[in-house]
């Protein structure tokens, strides 16, 4: 059976659970028993490799003891089992220098079951054994079908969480390069999308299991909400890497000042979240100048803090930042005298519909002491025909053909409509805004109608609406 109808059959089974409530309860609670299948399968494939193997979980709990058969416990036993012996002997696991049940432990930490019906468990558990997870096949394609669940999950999360589309995290991985060797940290990872895209960058250039498993734990992750990790964390291991090394944390809890150079990283790529307020008493860990509760605005102070000399960053930020006044233009103009933000890439409507209508860009920039001497502006193009993107519309990889064939050769006439070149000194004159329009391009308003002259005048109003909002929050 497909992969995508096991998925849809385990959803189907689920709603009929009067304890699962919701999308994110359901992919919470499917994801679960994902790991602990998974799990067991890499153990399988250790056990096959080294007979001294030593599981971190009692021998009662492992999934094939419990779940691999079809004839198994069910109804009031099962559930019974899985809340008072999986659950419990799970969180009270002996961790002491075993990598392995720390990680089990830790994926479990805030993790629940919330199935009460133990005769639909068993049929979930049952669906769930049709999928091979000792096939790499299998993993993979799993993969995408977790991307498909991933979208249709918008109700599920906050404000400033969603899920950023593959070509986009894709772009920013091959353009940054991250190399065997180097460390990478995504500090806002969600599920892991840029994580998985450096890892099948990367491997390219591995020869063994022993080099891959090395390249994981430079592969670095930091997740504070428990479903994304929960996500993250199985989504590598359906990439091959058997401890992730991912922390169930919050990136922005640690006072800057704490941090060494043994902290220190060489390359950045992720999408922190936007449009959303940190908790009361984070801002306090970063110095007064850099003091704001806009989550976006101190993911970058930390990176800024994290990159060794050379060290290079791909991040996706919002509008309002490059235009943003107060405390945003006194890390733009950090970023700009100690980095060399060499190129934004502006991204134009509804790349992260329907998540949120904010207009996004792609920041590139290296650890440089010479500071920024000019920045590189390019207007990605809307495909033929198309308005925005959308749902049914999104963005393709192969869309950014033409970035990349600019990157190497900004000079060429032939993107002239698409790039322009901006100065430092510029820059300075207009007191930090990096909000700079196309000056080679069409007048767009002339080419609209009236439809989408009204779009973007409540797009310019929710942009007004933006800024308001942080400078009220920075009062």
């Amino acid at each position: 059976m497909a992969i995508s109808n096991i998925v849809h059959s385990v959803r189907n089974i689920m709603r009929r659970d009067p304890g699962v409530d919701g999308d994110a309860q359901r992919i919470s609670q499917m994801t679960w028993m994902i790991f602990l299948k998974v799990f067991d399968s890499m153990e399988q494939e250790k056990e096959a490799e080294d007979s001294k193997y030593k599981s971190p979980l009692p021998e009662e709990i492992r999934w094939r003891n419990w779940a691999d058969n079809e004839e198994g416990i069910t109804g009031e036993e099962l559930l019974d089992f899985v809340n008072k012996k999986i659950f419990e002997q799970i969180k009270n696991l002996d961790v002491e220098n075993d990598r392995k049940a720390q990680l089990v432990k830790q994926v479990f930490e805030d993790t629940y079951n919330y199935m009460k019906n133990g005769v639909l468990m068993r049929q979930v558990i049952n669906e769930i054994n049709k999928i091979n997870f000792t096939s790499s096949k299998d993993r993979h394609l799993f993969n995408d079908i977790y991307e498909t669940i991933l979208r249709e999950l918008q109700s599920a999360g906050s404000a400033g969480e969603f899920y950023t589309p593959r070509a986009v995290t894709q772009f920013i991985v091959d353009m940054v390069n991250p190399k065997l060797g180097e460390i990478v940290l995504d500090p806002a990872c969600g599920t892991g999308g840029f994580l998985v895209s450096t890892l099948e960058n990367m491997r390219k250039e591995v020869d063994s299991v022993e080099e891959l498993q090395r390249l994981g734990k430079n592969i670095r992750g930091i997740e504070k909400k428990p479903l994304p990790h929960l996500l993250c964390m199985t989504n590598l291991m359906l990439h091959d890497i058997e401890e992730p090394n991912i922390k169930h944390d919050n990136s922005l809890s640690k006072p800057l000042r704490e941090y060494s150079s043994k902290d220190m990283i060489d390359v950045v790529v992720t999408n922190p979240p936007f449009g959303g307020a940190e908790e009361e008493g984070i801002e306090n860990n970063f110095p007064n100048e850099f003091q704001t509760r806009e989550t976006a605005d101190l993911f970058l102070v930390l990176i800024m803090k994290l990159l060794r000399d050379e060290g290079r960053c791909g991040i996706i930020l919002p509008d309002g930042f490059l235009f943003g006044e107060g405390v945003k233009t006194r890390i733009k103009q950090k970023l700009l005298s100690e980095f060399n933000l060499h190129t934004i890439v502006r991204l134009p409507n509804g790349v992260f519909n329907p998540y949120t209508g904010i207009r996004t860009n792609l920041l590139f920039f290296e650890k440089d002491s010479k500071g920024t001497k000019d920045v590189w502006y390019f207007e990605h193009p809307l495909p033929e025909a198309y308005k925005t993107y959308n749902k049914g519309k999104p963005i393709q990889l192969k869309e950014f053909d033409l970035e990349k064939e600019w990157w190497n050769n900004r000079e060429n006439e032939k993107f002239k409509n698409n790039c322009w070149k901006v100065s430092i000194e510029e820059i300075e004159k207009r007191k930090f805004n990096l909000d700079i329009n196309n000056p080679n391009g069409k007048n767009e308003i002339e080419t609209l109608g009236s439809k989408e002259i009204l779009e973007k005048l409540e797009e310019s109003f929710e942009k007004s609406k933006e800024l308001i909002e942080k400078i009220k929050g920075e009062i």
